[in-house]
């Protein structure tokens, strides 16, 4: 059996990690649920929601080099959208998707630059406010 993305099916859990938890699915294929993934709520430990060999419905969300994104929350029909037309959920990252580009080296590093010369100059200017542009307050009187 293929595994598509959008199809919801059904598989047993064979592994919970501190990260998610493996589903074994029809085929014998396995996907990880995704802490994320796995209630609607916070999910502090994925032992309060799941058990080994527990039978639940997912969704496929993603497929990538052999590796199959589930989740379980999304499988779940909203209730408040039953009886209206179903929403498409909003556009998230999925597995097949690249990361936002990070910025060039030269670019970060002349950004850096000039926010560090604005800075410095800020506080060359508070130090010279504080001095007066006299130099130092002290002076010393010599005793004869």
């Amino acid at each position: 059996m293929s595994i598509e993305v959008g199809s919801i099916v059904e598989g047993v859990v064979t592994g919970i990690t501190n990260f998610g938890a493996f589903i074994e699915l029809p085929g014998g294929q396995t996907g990880l649920v995704h802490i994320s993934e796995v209630a609607d709520s916070y999910v502090r430990d994925v032992k309060d929601y799941l058990k080994d060999k527990d039978r639940v419905k997912v969704k496929v969300i993603g497929v990538d080099k052999g590796k199959i994104g589930l989740s379980i929350k999304q499988a779940k029909p909203n209730v408040s959208q039953s009886t209206f037309e179903r929403k498409s959920p909003p556009e998230r990252r999925g597995f097949n998707q690249p990361a936002r580009k990070p910025e060039n080296f030269e670019d970060r590093l002349s950004k850096f630059m000039k926010e560090s010369d604005e800075r410095q100059q800020d506080i060359r200017r508070s130090t010279d406010s504080k001095r007066g542009g006299r130099g130092s307050k002290k002076s010393y009187k010599t005793s004869v």
